[in-house]
């Protein structure tokens, strides 16, 4: 298997978040972290059995985005609201985090709409093409064969390690493949990764130390999966 292949196999394309620099405009077409304004009427922010207020932490307009992953077709608008302690990995959604999809932008209204003790700072997003995503060494989602011929490259001196060949996205993105701090975990065959929002200092988030909160989402159940790891 030769460089070309390699970077063939593993490939994938990204939207990639970029936090403020801008004026917001406000309107719906807008994406956001630390911020969730498009509700149906009877929907408000999410409360858990414990009677805590889940944290608005993002909104995605997706029509607006360069790439979005197939697993979302034919939905305008994503939004998530996480608990604060965080969910333990791997717990399942509508206890103390939720994602909301929305295929209507008619059906929606605008509130203005905060948690009590919210810590994350609003800002806008702008997104960008990575036309190139690649997986982490030692983070899953190199197959096998595949690693054993990046090895081979290394032992005939072609490359000195894996990433001469590749990059990989760290920030808030769709699509790629996530951002493990630790070894990765790959859940079941069905699932697909989606989408990460990483620690970011402007919007005041640390995901436990520097680690990053990443969804999969069920191929045709449509159910979705929480994980997250740190250093």
């Amino acid at each position: 298997m030769d460089i070309p292949e390699i970077k063939r196999r593993l490939a994938r394309p990204a939207t990639r978040f970029s936090v403020g620099g801008f004026r917001p405009t406000y309107a719906r077409e807008e994406s956001w972290l630390g911020r969730v304004s498009l509700y149906r009427p009877d929907e408000g922010l999410p409360v858990n059995k414990a009677g805590k207020t889940l944290h608005p932490y993002a909104q995605f307009y997706l029509p607006a985005l360069p790439w979005v992953s197939p697993l979302l077709d034919g939905v305008k608008v994503l939004t998530l609201f996480v608990a604060w302690p965080f969910p333990r990995p791997e717990e399942d959604m509508g206890e103390n985090w939720l994602i909301r999809e929305y295929r209507d932008l008619d059906e929606l209204v605008e509130k203005d709409l905060s948690a009590p003790d919210a810590f994350l700072k609003p800002f806008p997003l702008s997104a960008s093409l990575v036309e190139e995503d690649y997986p982490l060494w030692d983070g899953g989602g190199v197959p096998r064969e595949v690693e054993d011929a990046v090895l081979a490259l290394e032992h005939a001196g072609t490359i000195s390690c894996y990433y001469d060949l590749t990059t990989h996205c760290y920030e808030h993105k769709i699509g790629g493949y996530p951002s493990f701090c630790q070894s990765g975990i790959e859940p079941l065959d069905d699932y697909e990764f989606v989408f990460q929002i990483s620690t970011d200092d402007k919007i005041q988030l640390n995901v436990v130390d520097n680690g990053s909160l990443m969804f999969w989402k069920h191929k045709t159940t449509g159910d979705w999966f929480l994980y997250y790891d740190f250093y």
